[in-house]
């Protein structure tokens, strides 16, 4: 009782007052308060107003005059719309998977404390440092029908030899899935890597008194553990898929014609280019809608495993 008697009087000045804040108290909502502004006005701001020129019929200059659900309607019947969907389908399917697959077995094989782990760690984490701007720039190179790999087989004597990928409409989408995997399964390896070294010991050991093999400890015991490492690395790829701008942009700039367009690259040819600010709008719209119907179930879970804890 004496010690909350004395620490209410201290913040009293001698006159009984309330002692005033001092700057020290201060400084960390001044330090803050930018940082809160620009994320209510340029994150959730714009987010609300795309949202409700998405419903209006915006052109080349915002409108506000309303027009219900027609962007929408518009936007569905549009076939560059429905290409860019499926790609989406296709390229998010594919780069999830393989990413899985690829990062799982690498961390695999670096979790039996190989020799040189630390340089091969580092090799495979490399193309996760650098921007996909390059990353298309450097595939769109090696994948070249006139200089790249078809050229390099063709000129060992592979004269048959035909890969051209890039110019061609129905395959052009695997080569955004190439590239995509070359710079994501590092990264999904470094996370299963980590999730590797915190299962518990003894739990493999117990495994190995029973006589069960290497792979069947991987794949009845450890694996299993792993599970939010999983759905983490799910919800982080599948927030890269759905994104994804820069990639297309400079590996084949939507090409040949749109087959390779994504959702994104959609949005901002309409929104930026072909002045349809309220059909670009709604197009974003619906890709917000995809990645919150990712994170939501992502983040009832994590909330729920901290109720149980």
């Amino acid at each position: 009782m004496n010690t909350k008697a004395a620490n209410s009087g201290s913040r009293k000045t001698q006159s009984g007052r309330p002692a005033r804040l001092s700057l020290a108290d201060w400084m960390p909502k001044i330090v803050m308060a930018p940082t809160v502004v620009v994320t209510l006005v340029c994150i959730y701001g714009y987010m609300i107003w795309t949202a409700v020129l998405s419903f209006t019929n915006s052109r080349m200059l915002p409108s506000y005059k309303f027009v219900g659900l027609d962007q929408y309607e518009r936007l569905f019947n549009n076939d560059r719309w429905i290409v860019a969907l499926t790609n989406l389908g296709i390229f998010g399917g594919l780069f999830i998977l393989i990413c899985l697959f690829l990062g799982v077995v690498l961390a695999i094989f670096l979790d039996q404390k190989i020799r040189a782990e630390g340089a091969i760690r580092t090799i495979y984490l490399y193309p996760m440092a650098i921007s996909f701007i390059v990353t298309g720039t450097a595939w769109k190179w090696l994948l070249n029908p006139t200089n790249g790999f078809e050229k390099l087989m063709i000129d060992l004597g592979f004269e048959n030899f035909k890969f051209d990928w890039l110019i061609n409409p129905d395959m052009v989408v695997y080569c955004l899935v190439i590239a995509a995997v070359w710079q994501a399964s590092g990264f999904v390896m470094a996370l299963f890597l980590a999730g590797l070294r915190g299962v518990d010991g003894d739990l493999i050991k117990a495994a190995h008194l029973d006589g069960a093999n290497t792979f069947t400890t991987y794949r009845r015991i450890i694996l299993p553990s792993l599970k939010p490492v999983f759905f983490s690395a799910m919800v982080i790829l599948s927030h890269i898929a759905i994104k994804s701008f820069d990639l297309v942009a400079a590996l084949t700039n939507g090409g040949p014609g749109y087959s390779s367009d994504l959702p994104a690259n959609f949005m901002y040819a309409h929104t930026f280019t072909r002045s349809q600010v309220g059909l670009g709008s709604a197009s974003a719209m619906v890709m917000l809608g995809c990645v919150l119907a990712i994170l939501i179930p992502y983040l009832y879970s994590e909330l729920r495993g901290e109720r149980h804890e």
